[in-house]
């Protein structure tokens, strides 16, 4: 498998940190999908984020030839406002192959992937129906559907299988054996919210349109568009008239994000807050297999106390 020098990349690393301050004191979370003692590795994927390491660490299961690298560290905010660190990049020249979401998720990255002429680029949201935003972009959150996921999951693998025939009929089993987990959970999370009440709800970034299709849920309304934003008293006052005038009782805020906003609308409405996560970021350790499946099950958990 190749391995590119890492000299070039100083130079470019130098330039990047001097000129846009990209040296942030955030490094790199590194996990293997198996026992990195055990045996030597030859081919190194690197994930984006987190989502994307649960699903590869899940196809590469018990491959030990296979490492696993997670290149963003847990954080709150924004993943779009994440500043790429030297070692990043360091990480990323090194890898054999890339998983990325895709779909607009990784502007975080810039041209870095350009420069990259022969690292193989995974794109785990290939030929999944996208979902347009407010502003006309599309919307990158499509592992939050577990049907999606799946989707990922098998473009995750067959990927990877053209990238690295020697092990592709282990990530093809792989996959299938994950897959089978996600389509139980997806029909028992079907059946449980077939009959709630009520299917208006109200989320305070714009990561669930696709959660939403999925489970047929209408965001009646999306409080704070932008991430990390504060609504002004106008919007904080429109919002409250949503509220009221929906009658939705539900609120859904998502963990990684103060619930300030949250909490002054549901004083001034009498609506409840509930959590609701689309797993952004989380811990890459080798025991991150269930993760995204654990997650999920807690989603219905609150839907079905909020609309039940």
């Amino acid at each position: 498998m190749h391995r590119k020098k890492i000299g070039f990349f100083i130079i470019i690393l130098v330039a990047i940190t001097v000129l846009s301050g990209c040296g942030s004191n955030k490094g790199v979370e590194s996990r293997s999908s198996s026992d990195s003692t055990s045996t030597e590795k030859n081919f190194t994927i690197v994930t984006s984020f987190y989502p994307m390491y649960i699903s590869t660490i899940n196809v590469t299961k018990d491959i030990p030839a296979v490492e696993v690298i997670n290149m963003t560290k847990p954080q709150t905010g924004c993943l779009h406002d994440y500043q790429l660190t030297p070692q990043d990049l360091i990480t990323v020249g090194n890898a054999d192959a890339f998983v990325i979401n895709g779909a607009g998720m990784e502007t975080f990255l810039g041209d870095i992937l350009k420069q990259q002429e022969n690292l193989i680029i995974i794109d785990a949201s290939k030929g999944i129906e996208l979902i347009k935003d407010p502003s006309g972009e599309d919307n990158p959150h499509v592992w939050v559907s577990i049907s999606d996921s799946i989707i990922q999951v098998r473009n995750i693998a067959d990927q990877l299988s053209l990238a690295d025939p020697e092990n592709a009929t282990q990530y093809k089993a792989n996959a299938d054996a994950y897959i089978v987990k996600l389509e139980a959970l997806k029909e028992k999370m079907h059946s449980s919210l077939e009959n709630v009440s009520s299917r208006d709800i109200i989320t305070f970034h714009e990561a669930f349109p696709y959660f939403a299709r999925e489970f047929n849920l209408n965001i009646v309304d999306v409080i704070e568009r932008e991430p990390g934003t504060v609504p002004t008293p106008k919007e904080l006052e429109e919002s409250i008239k949503i509220v009221n005038d929906s009658k939705v009782k539900a609120l859904f805020t998502e963990p990684q994000y103060p619930a300030k906003a949250a909490e002054t609308i549901a004083n001034e409405t009498g609506a409840k807050i509930y959590p609701l996560d689309p797993g952004v970021t989380g811990e890459a350790t080798e025991n991150a297999y269930d993760d995204y499946l654990n997650i999920m099950e807690n989603n219905l958990k609150s839907l079905e106390e909020a609309l039940k």
